[in-house]
């Protein structure tokens, strides 16, 4: 019995230095920073529309303010087709200098074109569609759409009506 007992106390003793052992660690370990959130949005634009437009442009920007305010980060990326596509068409846009000026001042926001939309505007109009130098030509601006929610990315589609 009496060995019992020795043993349960020297099991005792283990488990107690053991407890005080890992209170005395985390005490000794600084408070970690969470880390910061990050949130992807995709916008579409499908309409030629320059409230649309303007409207996508506001949206991006009040998102990416409202992130930076909070010290989290963003990615925004812009998918026209369609008559959207006027957004990103050189000849055409009306947005083409905010575009321009948010491309230097907002990196996280990236303008995606539709390629099939380009192609067939080209063809309509028998010359080549140019697009904004911001822009980045995707095969198709549904399917971008499409594989930017699969990544998790939220869907904002701003209308004029």
């Amino acid at each position: 019995m009496a060995r019992a007992a020795h043993h349960l106390l020297g099991t005792i003793c283990a488990t107690l230095l053991l407890l005080f052992a890992g209170v005395a660690s985390a005490q000794d370990r600084t408070p970690e920073r969470p880390p910061s959130r990050s949130h992807r949005v995709a916008i579409h634009v499908d309409d030629n529309d320059a409230k649309v437009m303007n409207l996508a442009l506001n949206n991006a920007k009040n998102v990416v303010d409202y992130y930076q305010s909070k010290g989290e980060s963003v990615a925004i990326e812009i998918v026209t087709y369609g008559p959207g596509l006027h957004m990103l068409r050189a000849d055409t846009s009306p947005v083409k200098h905010r575009i321009a000026e948010m491309s230097l001042a907002i990196p996280q926001i990236a303008f995606s074109a539709c390629g099939n939309t380009q192609v067939n505007m080209a063809k309509q109009e028998g010359k080549e569609v140019a697009l904004v130098s911001e822009a980045r030509v995707v095969p198709s601006g549904v399917v971008r759409l499409i594989e930017l929610q699969e990544k998790g990315y939220a869907y904002i589609r701003p209308s004029g009506r």
